[in-house]
């Protein structure tokens, strides 16, 4: 009988779970042949298996392969704690794991980090408490049995196949990215880089469905490029287009991601700015109107500017549907233009129907 089944049977056989007792008991079982079914277990786990006594933390049992793990001989194990095995880190961190089984009275499992020949390894430790039986004089002594399993190659393995899903996700979601990316380049206008017509009516049902479900508001800009005057007019058609392009740059760089900027024609232009009311609207357009008043446009040598015109409308303060906000936002178009353009013109609020 070898040195763990004479300690389990004569000292530690009333320290075996309920259940595996009771099976014993019914089947008349010697309880050394729970030692032999456990060797065999531990064996086919490629597990390491240690007793510890728990008053003076010492081992008094360390299967072969517990040893191999922790690259010692058994020998080296018995009689020596932790603190004579183990760096102070893992002593603490195995100590602490034992006080929480013997506290706790049941089974208890945790994981340590434990660098051999300089390579780190992981093992996962289940540890149980056992009662001897009582001597002459009434006192017994507790032993921790812990069943250790190197999970090293597991958790490499883990590690390994999160990292590559982790990587799988960023291409999916960079090559979701570039589809959408070409996508809308593919949908907006060649010369300004923005949406056309039908995208512009598409966010503006949106914006007009948002609104009404949410409460809230939001304002609808109609842009129109001055007549040309001057350089810009006598270089004609190429001018206007140069023109175009700079207008477009400022509405891109203007525009937050939610708002919309469209070209709706030739030389008009309408932007949507998604849950902003009618003064700030009218402030963010008067900025991009000075913006516009002072960009240099450079056509073959020559300099020349460019200014324009925008109504402002918002929904619902200056309009109760779709329809009504268009052309409140023309109206106040025309309103700037016949100021001489260079003008942002505000609608007039309606005090009906109101949020």
């Amino acid at each position: 009988m070898t040195q763990l089944e004479r300690a389990l049977t004569d000292e530690h056989a009333s320290g075996l779970p309920a259940s595996l007792r009771q099976v014993a008991d019914a089947l008349g079982l010697d309880p050394a042949g729970w030692c032999d079914l456990l060797s065999a277990s531990l064996i086919g786990l490629a597990a390491g298996f240690a007793v510890k006594e728990v008053s003076t933390g010492r081992y008094v049992y360390a299967s072969e392969r517990m040893a191999e793990l922790l690259g010692r001989s058994s020998e080296d194990m018995l009689g020596h704690t932790d603190a004579d095995l183990f760096s102070t880190e893992v002593a603490a961190s195995l100590r602490a794991a034992e006080t929480s089984t013997v506290t706790l009275a049941r089974p208890h499992g945790s994981d340590h980090r434990i660098e051999r020949d300089q390579v780190r390894r992981e093992f996962h430790v289940t540890r149980v408490l056992l009662n001897g039986r009582p001597d002459a004089s009434g006192a017994s002594k507790r032993y921790l049995c812990a069943l250790w399993l190197d999970v090293s190659a597991q958790r490499q393995r883990d590690a390994q196949l999160t990292l590559a899903l982790q990587q799988l996700e960023q291409q999916q979601q960079a090559t979701e990215a570039l589809r959408r990316e070409t996508q809308d380049a593919s949908l907006k206008d060649i010369d300004t880089g923005l949406f056309p017509n039908a995208h512009f009516e598409d966010q503006l049902r949106r914006e007009v469905d948002l609104s009404l479900r949410e409460h809230r508001e939001f304002s609808m800009v109609s842009i129109s490029i001055d007549p040309p005057t001057g350089t810009a007019g006598a270089l004609g058609a190429t001018a206007r287009q140069r023109v175009i392009e700079a207008l477009g740059r400022l509405l891109r760089s203007n525009t937050r991601a939610m708002d919309a900027s469209c070209r709706v024609s030739d030389d008009r232009f309408a932007v949507l700015l998604s849950g902003v009311g009618l003064a700030t609207a009218h402030s963010r357009m008067e900025g991009l109107r000075r913006q516009c008043a002072t960009q240099i446009v450079v056509l073959d040598g020559q300099d020349f500017g460019f200014t324009v015109s925008m109504g402002v409308a918002s929904f619902p303060h200056t309009a109760h549907t779709q329809d009504d906000l268009l052309q409140a936002a023309d109206t106040a178009l025309g309103a700037a233009q016949s100021r001489g353009g260079n003008h942002v013109t505000l609608a007039s609020i309606s005090f009906e129907g109101t949020f």
